[in-house]
């Protein structure tokens, strides 16, 4: 891509690095993330292109939007029909002491304007640090672009800390009531299986479910409260496409 036509432009200089990071993700057939930056940038070169009285300027820019838009729409009929054909499979490894991998970063990709309903189960959201994490998960959750009315949890009871953990839940579910939020919770003895399902058709497998955070050094160190910048224990993200995502 050129740059001479953006470069002085601030927005210019940031739809260039988007887009670059959109070429190598391609390149790389990393097509879900590839798509988002083609996205982003594209929106960003059409906020250059409205402000330039420039005629050549504004050819060029035409031109490269309407390029970069034509590979956009073909990454986006790839991925639906793979989704359609239930092939979708990514597979993302955290390596033991790994940062970056905050619940944002890790679902944003997957969460968008059409989810309304989450279904989450995972057996480990007992002690107070997991009903934490499940607390930011559902934070998560009610932003936008997320449309999220229903949440679905499914995870077993604790038998030593059961009262705390049950009363826990039921502040974080009021607190998404008064967001307009209804929080379902069912308790089962027998689940194994880690699972996080969208609407959308979205599912991802973390083997250790929500809770592969490490512990902080310390209340005053840093990943403390931002969760990218916390070391991770090692595990293995797997991510699907279901066309029908079924109900716990």
């Amino acid at each position: 891509m050129a740059t001479s036509h953006v470069r002085g432009d601030p927005e210019g200089k940031t739809a260039i690095t988007v887009l670059k990071r959109a070429v190598e993700l391609d390149s790389e057939s990393r097509y879900q993330q590839a798509l988002v930056c083609y996205q982003e940038g594209i929106d960003l070169l059409i906020q250059v292109r409205k402000g330039t009285q420039d005629h050549t300027k504004r050819c060029y820019l035409r031109e490269k939007i309407t390029h970069y838009m034509d590979r956009a729409e073909d990454i986006k009929k790839y991925l639906d029909q793979v989704k359609e054909d239930g092939k979708y499979h990514k597979q993302i490894k955290i390596e033991e002491n790994a940062t970056g991998f905050g619940y944002e970063s890790l679902f944003k990709e997957y969460l968008n304007e059409t989810v309304t309903e989450v279904w989450i189960e995972d057996p480990y959201i007992r002690q107070t640090h997991q009903l934490y994490n499940f607390l930011r998960f559902c934070e998560m959750l009610i932003k936008k672009p997320c449309k999220v009315k229903t949440i679905h949890l499914l995870t077993s009871l604790d038998k030593g800390f059961g009262k705390v953990q049950q009363s826990s839940l039921e502040e974080i579910k009021e607190s998404l009531r008064n967001h307009g939020v209804l929080l379902e919770i069912e308790y089962s003895s027998s689940i194994h299986d880690r699972e996080i399902r969208f609407n959308n058709g979205w599912m991802i497998k973390i083997g250790r479910g929500l809770d592969y955070f490490k512990h902080p050094q310390g209340r005053f160190s840093l990943g403390y409260c931002d969760f990218d910048l916390r070391p991770c224990h090692e595990t293995t993200v797997d991510i699907f496409h279901n066309k029908h995502t079924r109900k716990i």
